[in-house]
């Protein structure tokens, strides 16, 4: 195995005696091509190496200062209980010191040790990572947002020219691949989408900026960056390094977890924490940027795991491990750019008969976006999800709001090549009637998942239901048994009922 060199100052740092606390022997390093990272026993501190890579520039010590503080800033949002503080490291001789005074000579960066089983990477790979968690991602990641700097610069980077950059980048610093994990088809295909996108859905792109989607946002959030610490989920390791990496629109970051997952074969998982996401924030139409994102984080991903071919330190079984795995990026990438028929579906059912379960069991086998009523509604009235909604919320001219508002995003998102799942009573023939005749219009398929069980059964649901956004109580349940109007015979031929 080869020494890795280190610096006199890693040196020191190996020691326990470099300490002004007690370690964990032996000290352990990990070396990045930016940094070296050294674990005590319960902190850890993060040395930068003065390095320029253009996109990342460390190449002095005020730029490490800077950069330091920055990670501190930027990573305490997500995951505060693990970044503490950055420490100045002055110099004495031939000796470094954490405390003192005098010349500083190195900025480091101080955490909390974790322990690694605690990676969402590493919960996924012992098989124990659950819908539940995704869920909870994706509510803990719709808050980060909600709480991340906008402003007129962030904006910026919400411009199709400025969008564009890393894409073409992606694009010229892959050409040499073509004919090896990558093929010119799937290169030719994938980039002419991307260029489609842009032409063809600026005013998407301008929406997004007016509606305040460009924030200062993670970056780099794949599993491996996020972790469950003491019953809490933490997003770290955040971009602090290069602004247009961050400063982004918000399916960024939603789709590079996304890609992720669903790199690792478990659509389910990712279609559970996608769909937390938008019902917490109420960007559904975001969701209409969201293919263009999951191809360029697969393709960067293909791009970076490609560049381990050129490099002569890296053995033949690698480099070969390397291109098959790129080779499948390169082709995910491919695939979120292919077009995918969209499909509407309609849940019919009083309060209380399952028909959140089925349409979420339904979304995990197909893929399908989720929307409820509930949150819909809670969004028009501009209430939080979880508090109680006033009469007014629930007057017949904001259930008629709701009604309209959940049909346009069926039709918008399934137009676009994604099932869409209508989550409502949808109980009156007129409602019902609206959503075939827009769906025949579009010629998007449509059925209708309708839910029953005995007014018993529904009565003790309503009575347990507990932490849930719905408002719905047992005591509403025969005024909407007697409201109810059954499927006409024009109807039926889309009713498939659940039980």
């Amino acid at each position: 195995m080869t020494e890795i060199s280190v610096s006199p100052l890693i040196q020191q740092m190996l020691q326990p005696d470099f300490y002004p606390h007690p370690v964990t022997e032996p000290i352990q390093l990990i070396q990045t091509h930016v940094s070296s990272v050294l674990l005590t026993g319960e902190y850890v501190y993060k040395v930068k190496k003065p390095v320029n890579f253009g996109f990342l520039n460390f190449s002095t010590l005020a730029l490490r200062e800077n950069f330091c503080k920055e990670e501190i800033r930027l990573n305490q949002r997500g995951a505060g209980e693990l970044y503490l503080e950055v420490v100045p490291i002055f110099q004495t001789g031939d000796r470094f010191h954490l405390d003192g005074s005098g010349e500083v000579v190195e900025w480091v960066l101080k955490m909390r040790q974790f322990p690694q089983e605690g990676l969402f990477s590493e919960i996924f790979q012992r098989g124990e990572l659950e819908a539940t968690q995704m869920e909870e991602l994706g509510k803990t990641l719709a808050q980060f947002h909600s709480e991340a700097l906008i402003n007129d610069y962030i904006r910026s980077f919400g411009e199709i020219p400025q969008i564009q950059i890393s894409f073409e980048e992606n694009y010229q610093q892959t050409l040499k691949y073509i004919g090896g994990p990558q093929t010119q088809e799937q290169f030719d295909q994938t980039k002419a989408y991307s260029d489609r996108f842009f032409i063809e859905r600026q005013e998407l792109f301008a929406s997004r900026v007016q509606n305040n989607w460009i924030r200062e946002c993670h970056g780099d959030l794949h599993l491996r960056n996020i972790c469950l610490w003491q019953g809490k989920t933490l997003l770290f390791d955040c971009i602090e390094f290069n602004e247009p990496f961050r400063f982004v629109d918000v399916m960024y970051d939603v789709a590079f977890a996304v890609m992720d997952i669903e790199a690792r074969g478990r659509k389910d998982l990712a279609n559970a924490f996608l769909n937390a996401y938008v019902e917490q924030t109420g960007d559904w139409e975001g969701l209409q940027i969201l293919p263009l994102y999951l191809s360029r984080q697969a393709y960067v991903r293909a791009k970076v795991i490609s560049f381990l071919l050129d490099d002569p330190a890296v053995p033949t079984a690698e480099k070969e491990a390397a291109a098959k795995t790129a080779s499948e990026y390169y082709q995910l990438s491919w695939r979120y750019t292919q077009p995918r028929p969209g499909k509407l579906y309609l849940m019919s059912g009083l309060s209380g008969s399952g028909k959140s379960t089925a349409a979420k069991q339904v979304a995990r086998q197909e893929g399908a976006i989720h929307i409820r009523s509930d949150a819909v509604r809670k969004h028009l009235g501009g209430i939080p999800l979880y508090e109680k909604g006033t009469a007014e919320l629930y007057s017949p001219e904001m259930t008629e709001k709701t009604y309209k508002r959940l049909l346009e995003l069926g039709i918008l998102l399934a137009n676009q090549g994604f099932s869409v799942i209508l989550d409502a009573k949808y109980d009156r023939e007129k409602l019902r009637r609206e959503a075939i005749a827009q769906a025949t219009s579009h010629q998007i398929p449509l059925e209708i998942l309708f839910c029953s069980a005995p007014i018993e059964v529904l009565r003790d649901r309503l009575l347990a239901r507990t932490g849930d956004i719905a408002d719905a109580t047992a005591d509403l349940l025969e005024s909407q048994q007697a409201a109810f109007e059954p499927f006409t015979e024009a109807e039926q031929v889309y009713v498939k009922e659940w039980q």
